[in-house]
C-alpha cells in the first residue's frame, strides 16, 4: 500500500470539497493499494476519503487475495448473483455524508457512471481525479526507477531470445511464441503488451500484427516488446537486419537512429515534451521522410505501458527530473520498409538514462 500517495490524494479531495473518491482503473487501484487484479467484466473499486478509512470493493472470489496483499483496511466483497452497484451505493451512503464523489473520469464507462448516478441522484460527480493522479504518477521514486530498470533488463533478455530465433522461413508468430515461452520459463509471466515481431514490408505498419509472414534474407525485422515486472512495465523497440540490408533499408535505419539519439541527447529538466518531439521530427523531415513519421515521439511509462504524458509537438509540459517516458521515432514507407527504435528513459538532473541496454547500432544477423 502506498500510504503517502493515499494521504496526498485525500488532501486533494478535501481541498476540492469531496467526501470521497472512486478509483476504478485496476492499475490505479494497484498503484495506491498494492492489490493487483484483472477483474475482467466484474467491478473492482477503491474508495478513498479525507476523513474516513479507505476500502476496497472486489468480487467475492478475490476478497481473500486482496486481504492477503497487505491492504490493512476493509475489503467488501460481492457475489456474482448480487448487483454490485446496489452494494456500492449502500456502502457509500452508510459511510459518508456524500454530497460530492470524485471520479477517475478517463477510465469510468458511461454504463458504470449511470449506474452510480441512478443510485446516488443527489451526489455531485463533476470532480475528476484523473489530472491529479497523472501528476502524482508523473515523477517516479528511486525505488520505482530501480524496478523499471529491472523490467528493462528483461526486455533486453527478450531481444536476445528473439534475435536468436530469426531463421530463414520462420514466421513472425513463431518468434513471438519463442520469446514469450522462454521468458515464462525464466519467471516472467506477463508481457506489458502484445509482443510485436514484423518482417520486411509488414513493419511498415506501426501497429502491425505478427502472423504467418516468413522471414527471408535481406530484410529488416522489427521487435517491439516489454514485460511486467513487480507491477512495472518495460517497452522497447529494436529493428535488425537478416543478412545484408538493402541501401534503402540501411538509409532509413540510419535516419531513425539519428533522430532517436538526437532526441535522447536533448532530454533534460526544463525542455518541454513538445520540443523533444519536434527535435526528432526535424531530423526525419530534413531527410525528406517527415510524412512517414506518423505518430508521437513517446509516452509515459510506469505501472502501465502508456502513461501520461504524451510527447507530441505542441505539448508545453516541462520535463522534470524523475519523469519516465519512451523515445520512439519511426519511418514507415508502405509496402517497402518500416523502422522504429525505442528506449524508455528516466530523467536525471542533467540528462536521462535508458532502461534498456541492447545496442541500437544496426545488427546484421545471419
Amino acid at each position: 500500500m502506498n500510504k503517502k500517495k493515499i494521504t496526498e490524494l485525500n488532501q486533494w479531495l478535501k481541498e476540492n470539497g469531496a467526501e470521497a473518491g472512486y478509483i476504478s482503473n485496476p492499475a490505479t487501484i494497484a498503484y495506491f493499494s498494492g492489490f493487483k487484479s484483472d477483474p475482467h467484466e466484474r467491478v473492482l473499486a477503491l474508495f478513498l476519503s479525507p476523513d474516513k478509512d479507505p476500502f476496497l470493493f472486489a468480487p467475492a472470489l478475490e476478497v481473500e487475495e486482496a486481504k492477503n496483499s497487505g491492504w490493512p483496511y476493509d475489503v467488501i466483497g460481492y457475489l456474482d448473483s448480487e448487483n454490485p452497484w446496489d452494494k456500492i451505493s449502500q456502502e457509500l451512503t452508510s459511510r459518508y455524508d456524500l454530497n460530492r464523489l470524485a471520479l477517475e473520469k478517463n477510465d469510468l464507462s458511461v454504463e458504470r457512471y449511470e449506474a452510480l448516478k441512478t443510485r446516488l441522484p443527489q451526489t455531485d460527480f463533476s470532480l475528476d481525479m484523473t489530472p491529479m493522479i497523472q501528476t502524482m504518477q508523473l515523477t517516479k521514486t528511486a525505488s520505482e526507477i530501480d524496478t523499471l530498470l529491472e523490467a528493462g533488463s528483461w526486455a533486453d533478455v527478450a531481444f536476445e531470445i528473439g534475435f536468436a530465433a530469426i531463421k530463414e522461413g520462420v514466421s513472425e508468430a513463431a518468434i513471438v511464441a519463442e520469446i514469450e515461452y522462454e521468458l515464462k520459463k525464466r519467471g516472467v509471466s506477463h508481457m506489458s503488451f502484445d509482443t510485436t515481431v514484423l518482417a520486411g514490408d509488414n513493419a511498415a505498419s506501426p501497429h502491425g500484427v505478427p502472423g504467418d509472414r516468413r522471414i527471408t534474407a535481406n530484410e529488416l525485422v522489427l521487435f517491439d516488446l516489454g514485460v511486467i515486472w513487480k507491477g512495472y512495465c518495460s517497452d522497447a523497440t529494436r529493428t535488425v537486419a537478416y543478412h545484408e540490408p538493402t541501401a534503402l533499408q540501411r538509409k532509413i535505419y540510419d535516419i531513425v537512429l539519428e533522430a532517436e539519439q538526437t532526441a535522447q541527447a536533448a532530454v533534460k529538466p526544463g525542455i518541454t515534451a513538445g520540443e523533444l518531439d519536434q527535435i526528432a521530427r526535424d531530423v526525419i523531415t530534413s531527410y525528406g521522410y517527415g510524412e512517414y513519421f506518423n505518430h508521437r515521439l513517446g509516452h509515459g511509462i510506469g505501472t502501465t505501458v502508456h502513461e501520461f504524458p504524451s510527447l507530441i509537438t505542441g505539448n508545453d509540459l516541462v520535463i522534470q527530473e524523475g519523469m519516465c517516458f519512451s523515445i520512439e521515432p519511426g519511418i514507415y514507407i508502405p509496402d517497402q520498409v518500416g523502422v522504429r527504435i525505442e528506449d524508455c528513459v528516466y530523467v536525471t538532473k542533467d540528462g536521462c538514462v535508458p532502461f534498456t541496454k541492447t545496442t541500437k547500432e544496426l545488427q546484421i544477423l545471419s
